[in-house]
């Protein structure tokens, strides 16, 4: 979580009663890395915007950089059906947007406005939704990458004369995208099999089955992998433009002789090839478990003669795989707090240690050289090492108001 620096002045303005609140509140975000940052989402509670900005209307605000140009922003509920009578700004959460730091660049400064005009409405970069109609998937995207993930109906055997896909995993499956439109209900409204073709939009060319996929999953005794199945239930928190979050429940699953559930919440922001993902184990006891975050070791489509390039190294399981016609595509897990590695017949896995009840951050994703901008392994190995960067480097964000 980006850690808020709420400056004195700021403070010492707000507790006397005799000054007026400003029009804008200044916004500073720093860093320490001298790595490029691209998309970096900032975040800033509503109750600071609210604060300085009394009666702010979230359709009637502007963020601006240094140059005066409005960038695309969001501001989030607190709850699902949050109500705010007296326009406190209760019901609201975080007010994100985001920037690119360049190399080198450490400090970056912008400024939120009341507007009389409405805010214009900004393409929707980042979503995700629970889709009924193809056996209880969830899919979620942002610009860069597709995903989805399998819910019960797929799980439920197939009735006696009814012909039905089966399917019983936990694992995530990845679509990759050559556009930074959305594409999710696109290619769910062309038909199942339609999107396995490179149409000029991307394509599903991943491999799942009984793996973890790109990021799922699982607890590790040391010798053996224990996953749940398909999630039980989701809820969407978040949904655009800028961020997208929802939580996928799976329900209890023996670990060796231990009951264990799981909570994911996914954090897909624009503009990142990785998303991130805090799982929540739920168990008896006091002893940690480990957890295994994993990556299909056959994931291509048949026929494609993949050539797997795997980096092990620090918080970082990556594959590079070229394929035969499809060109090549990466998928990454990292996990800041990571422990080792390992492998099973079927995963490659990433191991750390996770206690009942606390969340386990990692980040999984994926992308494809045919969408030209990550087109080599060394490319998608330095990508993976700088988001375990940021990760231990959050940006630093001062509030101050503004003349």
């Amino acid at each position: 979580m980006k850690r808020l620096i709420l400056a004195a002045a700021l403070a010492a303005s707000f507790s006397a009663p005799s000054v007026h609140a400003a029009e804008r509140l200044a916004v500073t975000v720093e860093h320490d890395l001298a790595i490029a940052r691209p998309s970096e989402t900032i975040s800033i509670p509503w109750s600071e915007v609210n604060a300085v900005l009394p009666g702010a209307l979230i359709q009637k605000i502007a963020v601006k950089d240094a140059q005066g140009r409005v960038l695309p922003h969001q501001v989030t509920n607190v709850a699902p059906l949050a109500k705010d009578p007296k326009n406190a700004g209760i019901a609201y959460g975080e007010l994100l947007f985001q920037h690119s730091f360049a190399p080198g660049e450490k400090r970056a400064a912008f400024t939120v406005e009341k507007t009389e005009a409405l805010a214009p409405v900004f393409p929707v970069k980042a979503f995700a939704r629970y889709v009924p109609e193809r056996l209880d998937d969830f899919a979620w995207e942002n610009d860069k990458i597709a995903h989805r993930t399998y819910g019960p109906a797929l799980a439920a055997p197939a009735q006696p004369g009814v012909t039905k896909e089966v399917l019983v995993t936990s694992g995530l499956d990845l679509w990759f995208k050559r556009v930074e439109y959305p594409i999710v209900d696109r290619w769910y409204n062309k038909g199942h099999d339609h999107y396995h073709h490179d149409e000029g939009e991307g394509m599903d060319m991943y491999n799942v089955g009984k793996s973890r996929g790109a990021g799922g999953t699982g607890v590790w005794d040391g010798k053996q992998l224990y996953t749940g199945v398909n999630y039980a239930s989701w809820k969407v928190l978040a949904n655009g433009p800028v961020r997208a979050v929802f939580e996928l429940h799976y329900a209890n699953w023996d670990a060796g002789g231990r009951q264990v559930s799981e909570v994911k919440r996914f954090t897909v922001d624009a503009g990142h090839y990785l998303d991130r993902i805090d799982s929540t184990f739920s168990f008896t006891g006091f002893e940690p478990v480990t957890v295994a975050a994993g990556l299909n070791r056959t994931p291509s489509d048949k026929g494609q003669n993949p050539q797997i390039a795997t980096r092990r190294e620090g918080a970082v399981l990556l594959q590079w795989v070229g394929q035969a016609s499809n060109d090549a595509f990466g998928t990454a897990v990292v996990v800041p707090g990571a422990e080792g590695f390992a492998q099973d017949a079927l995963n490659e896995l990433i191991l750390a240690k996770a206690s009942s009840g606390k969340p386990l951050r990692y980040y999984a994703g994926g992308a494809w050289s045919r969408a030209g901008e990550i087109t080599s392994l060394e490319q998608w190995l330095r990508l993976a090492q700088d988001m375990a960067a940021r990760d231990g480097n959050p940006v630093r964000v001062t509030l101050a108001r503004k003349p």
